[in-house]
């Protein structure tokens, strides 16, 4: 599996990203390629600690049960459920949201783990160093394959 810490392994991510216009259309899913590309910053803010969350208990509780359904996965399935703090309905600039994804992915690979300033998820609970690459590096791969590069 791909490594968020990874040089390498980001590379093909933006790679994948500068392969999109504001033409890519979403093979499945409502969000535009705009909206997908804000949407992706957000998991990374959080982890940036940029933008706080929280779950209730109910969600925390259902989300310990379901934590090694989903690491024990290598994808996100379509059409997941997304947290509402991260859900995109309004239209942004095609090439600043680029933008700004790229540069969030680069400090994973410049700074490595030390970019995550909490390991708490709200649904999850504790993450690893690992759970939180593997996360994000699933969350990037699900919404570029949506969009089909």
């Amino acid at each position: 599996m791909s490594s968020i810490y990874s040089k390498a392994d980001n590379d093909i991510f933006i790679s994948r990203i500068n392969s999109l216009s504001p033409e890519s259309k979403a093979q499945w899913g409502k969000m535009t390629v705009d909206q997908m590309l804000s949407h992706c910053q957000a998991p990374l803010d959080f982890t940036f600690g940029h933008m706080p969350m929280r779950a209730n208990f109910v969600m925390r509780l259902f989300g310990k049960m379901l934590k090694k359904k989903v690491f024990a996965s290598t994808e996100f399935k379509k059409n997941s459920p997304t947290a509402p703090d991260f859900i995109r309905t309004k239209h942004y600039d095609f090439d600043q949201a680029k933008n700004e994804l790229i540069q969030k992915i680069e400090i994973f690979s410049s700074l490595g783990k030390d970019a995550i300033k909490t390991t708490n998820h709200p649904f999850f609970g504790e993450l690893t160093y690992d759970e939180w690459s593997q996360m994000h590096t699933m969350h990037l791969d699900h919404h570029l394959r949506q969009f089909g590069v």
